[in-house]
């Protein structure tokens, strides 16, 4: 299977609005693909569509060779949402405890994915205490445990200090390595360089299916920020 992840002409409509007018691309496997682009360009509903928790108006979303949402992928697809989805009367590691027997994996495990999101010195500490960013990362830790061959995490480092930053993106690059596929949104640009592919939206419109290296050529910048600023402004020169 060359592709995890293949969307095919995908409209998504919130009321009167038409927030994905169409968009067609696929995943690779095995590689980190950010998708990136500014607040309400469309990110985490793309994302809902992937996990097939969305409702769509029309095309399609295949993962894993199956339509997005179906009962098969309950255990293959991990996703953690921008709103730490853990028992907040419930400790870290009885969060993780709990998902990695949902997921049949052992206790050793979980204590794993807890040291690899950087929580370990805050196992025992109740869910509710902590900051905002441990819940995120207790959230991933939740997701990491159950080995999800395609993880979607919509805006993981939001609020991390830098070094903290750093290490996730080397754990997320070590689970591609392994054979996972990450899709990582961010509306962060220079989040984009520690990325293998590239999806840069724009009020719901895919403005490149890149590397970073291609979309550093294509726009003659090696400034990734630079390069998006610079594909809006053909795209607006086309338009006029």
């Amino acid at each position: 299977m060359d592709s995890a992840v293949t969307v095919t002409d995908l409209v998504v409509e919130r009321g009167h609005r038409r927030v994905l007018p169409g968009l067609s691309f696929a995943v690779p496997v095995g590689q980190v693909t950010g998708l990136l682009g500014p607040s309400g360009s469309g990110k985490t509903t793309l994302m809902r569509a992937i996990v097939g928790v969305q409702q769509v108006r029309s095309g399609e979303v295949t993962v894993l060779g199956l339509p997005a949402g179906s009962p098969a992928l309950r255990t293959r697809v991990g996703y953690v949402t921008q709103a730490p989805s853990v028992y907040a009367d419930l400790s870290v590691r009885d969060n993780v405890r709990y998902f990695a027997t949902l997921y049949g994996m052992s206790a050793r495990e979980a204590d794993a994915a807890i040291y690899d999101v950087g929580l370990t010195d805050a196992a025992h500490q109740l869910v509710a205490d902590l900051s905002g960013g441990q819940r995120g990362r207790a959230s991933l830790a939740c997701a990491l445990v159950g080995c999800p061959e395609v993880l979607v995490l919509d805006e993981p480092t939001v609020g991390l200090d830098p070094v903290l930053r750093v290490e996730l993106w080397d754990r997320f690059h070590a689970l591609a390595d392994a054979g996972a596929t990450l899709i990582v949104s961010s509306h962060v640009m220079d989040e984009a360089a520690r990325c293998d592919r590239l999806l840069l939206l724009r009020d719901g419109n895919l403005l490149a299916d890149s590397t970073p290296a291609r979309l550093r050529a294509d726009s003659g910048t090696d400034d990734l920020e630079e390069a998006f600023l610079t594909l809006i402004r053909n795209r607006e020169e086309v338009a006029a």
